[in-house]
């Protein structure tokens, strides 16, 4: 039996990218392509080169006298992040980049018939939420989505604010585990994963 080792048809290049975020607990996507469940809200608008998802296991090796290599490798956690560049300025987007929060109405000082005002406040220790996130990646009829049940924004917001230059808003979270569900997982209609590929 000859076995395929290079098909080009098996290169992915993303020619879209969405990220959505929900409640955790929010019903998932059943499959790569149907429309996202109620619940769940898109970012918007992303810097095309900023998307990624990492997975990083931790290892500790086993060293023995009789061997200059490892005599075992054990693993001994797991972590995964998602990465990503809002453009839009929203107040949905502020409270998923700073990990929670409030966003209040207040009287403007030109008194109520000026335009509304709002006032966000970021949350307290302790006080960070998590969400549920997945991102969906296109080419052409193939379609992946990596949908995170649980996830937490764990690292500080750098934004820049500079005149004449886009101000993004860095979200970056960490994927949350437990023995009750998977971490992360992909669903795709991509031939490629069939049994026999």
């Amino acid at each position: 039996m000859t076995v395929e080792i290079t098909n080009a048809t098996q290169l992915v290049t993303p020619a879209r990218t969405r990220v959505w975020l929900a409640t955790v607990g929010t019903a998932a996507p059943a499959d790569a392509l149907v429309a996202m469940p109620a619940g769940w809200y898109s970012v918007g608008l992303t810097t095309p080169d900023s998307l990624k998802f990492s997975e990083e296991p931790q290892f500790e090796e086993i060293r023995s006298a009789q061997t200059d290599f490892p005599s075992r490798t054990i693993q001994t956690s797991d972590s995964a992040t998602i990465e990503v560049d809002l453009q839009q300025w929203s107040g949905r987007n502020f409270k998923a980049v700073f990990g929670g929060g409030s966003i209040v109405e207040i009287t403007p000082a030109g008194g109520t018939g000026t335009p509304k005002h709002y006032k966000f406040t970021p949350p307290r220790i302790g006080g960070r939420s998590e969400v549920a996130a997945t991102i969906e990646v296109t080419d052409g009829e193939k379609a992946y989505r990596y949908v995170v049940p649980r996830a937490m924004q764990m690292e500080g917001v750098s934004t820049e604010l500079q005149k004449g230059k886009e101000a993004v808003l860095p979200l970056r979270l960490a994927v949350q585990g437990g023995d009750d569900s998977d971490p992360w997982y992909l669903l795709t209609n991509d031939p490629a994963f069939a049994a026999s590929a």
